[in-house]
């Protein structure tokens, strides 16, 4: 087999290369740090460490401009990057979709951090945006679980106890025993900076840009736009209603 039968039947094994998003789809883009939990006990505060913190978002935006997207969440080390149905890059390609966009935050955070690291990446597909909503809000549910958890979990751990046995402690333990152990310790869960209970988000934010025009000589401005990064979300419906507010109108 040579020349171009050759070319054929090499492509016709890139078996994944077709699969796209379905027209109409709003899609969101979640990558996860692999092996993050072993990376960061060795370097960084438990259980928040704002330098991490600042590391994500710093990712979650070269992720947000670089793919275009039209909103990013970040908690933990994952973050999630919504489209809107008019999203095209890359022909709307899964394939591609999914390894740039693990290319893009393992570049990023191994760049700033300087030593590498590894992002994993999925695709989720909502059919609208009460979808999309649903899903930002699971992941800052998550967020909240985790970091009652964690505070429960490296508290415990900095009192002496074991990784073992403060598991074991918090195992099957009510959301108001944690912020009990908490509280009982100086701690009150509520009065945490935000950004560690309910996630850090980023948008595109519209600003006037003044300049001058060398052709004519007269001052002008320019509309503009950046990223706005907002450490102190909201929560529950309220929430919601900021997403909604935010993503509702496809661009």
């Amino acid at each position: 087999m040579r020349g171009r039968d050759l070319e054929t039947d090499m492509r016709a094994r890139e078996w994944f290369h077709s699969l796209t998003l379905p027209p109409g789809a709003w899609t969101i883009v979640r990558v996860d740090g692999r092996s993050f939990s072993r990376f960061t006990e060795r370097r960084y505060d438990k259980p928040f460490d704002p330098r991490f913190s600042a590391l994500m978002t710093d990712t979650a935006q070269a992720l947000l401009t670089e793919l275009d997207g039209r909103y990013a969440y970040t908690e933990s080390d994952e973050i999630s990057i919504v489209f809107d149905p008019s999203f095209d890059l890359f022909g709307r390609e899964i394939e591609k979709l999914v390894s740039i966009s693990a290319s893009i935050a393992t570049a990023a955070f191994t760049h700033a951090v300087g030593e590498p690291v590894c992002f994993d990446s999925r695709v989720w597909i909502g059919t609208g945006l009460p979808d999309v909503v649903d899903y930002l809000s699971w992941r800052q549910a998550d967020a909240y679980r985790c970091a009652l958890n964690g505070w429960c979990y490296w508290t415990l751990r900095k009192e002496g106890e074991s990784g073992r046995r403060a598991t074991a402690a918090l195992e099957g333990t009510t959301v108001a025993a944690k912020n009990e152990l908490l509280y009982a310790r100086g701690i009150n869960f509520n009065e945490l900076p935000a950004w560690q209970r309910r996630g850090i988000g980023l948008w595109w934010q519209p600003y006037d840009k003044a300049g001058h025009d060398p052709i004519t000589g007269q001052d002008v401005t320019a509309t503009r736009r950046r990223v706005h990064t907002e450490r102190d979300l909201p929560m529950k419906d309220d929430y919601r209603d900021l997403v909604r507010t935010l993503i509702g109108e496809p661009a």
